[in-house]
């Protein structure tokens, strides 16, 4: 699947949180969502973006918007990666990575010479009509929430 570019608009998605509940697009009618995606729980940039989102969640939360994260991972490890860094935003388990598929973002890696399929590290984010506002691919980590902010801030006053 090609990644979803602004002004078109968001691929539905249902997926498990952390507690087993599902989640779909449709329940953010209305609000903004950060939907990010990440390689694997418990891993230094992913553990960094995971608390900076958790770290910035009342300045979105302020701004009408709702933070997931999406990897492959289980519910199992998203409930221990919660916990043992006391992150208070919401995982998505996507271990068929049909949500991944949808936006895009599941590529042909390569490290230490080796080719495999996973994550490509991307944000989007999707307005309150369910329509893509803005993307970011191939993320680094560094100051990276603090963009997404400073993104949503920018769209919010235009």
């Amino acid at each position: 699947m090609t990644t979803p570019q602004p002004g078109q608009n968001a691929p539905a998605f249902s997926a498990s949180n952390q507690n087993g509940e599902t989640i779909n697009l449709e329940d953010f009618q209305g609000k903004w969502l950060i939907l990010y995606f990440y390689p694997k729980d418990d891993t230094p940039g992913c553990t960094t973006e995971a608390k900076d989102f958790s770290a910035f969640v009342e300045d979105f939360m302020e701004l009408g918007a709702e933070i997931l994260g999406v990897s492959t991972d289980s519910t199992t490890k998203h409930c221990k990666f919660i916990d043992k860094h006391n992150l208070k935003i919401t995982l998505l388990s996507d271990p068929e990575h049909q949500v991944a598929d949808a936006y895009g973002v599941w590529k042909l890696k390569k490290f230490m010479g080796k080719e495999y399929m996973g994550i490509e590290r991307s944000t989007f984010l999707i307005s309150p009509d369910r329509k893509i506002a803005y993307t970011w691919s191939k993320v680094k980590v560094k100051e990276h929430v603090a963009d997404v902010l400073k993104q949503l801030q920018l769209l919010i006053k235009n």
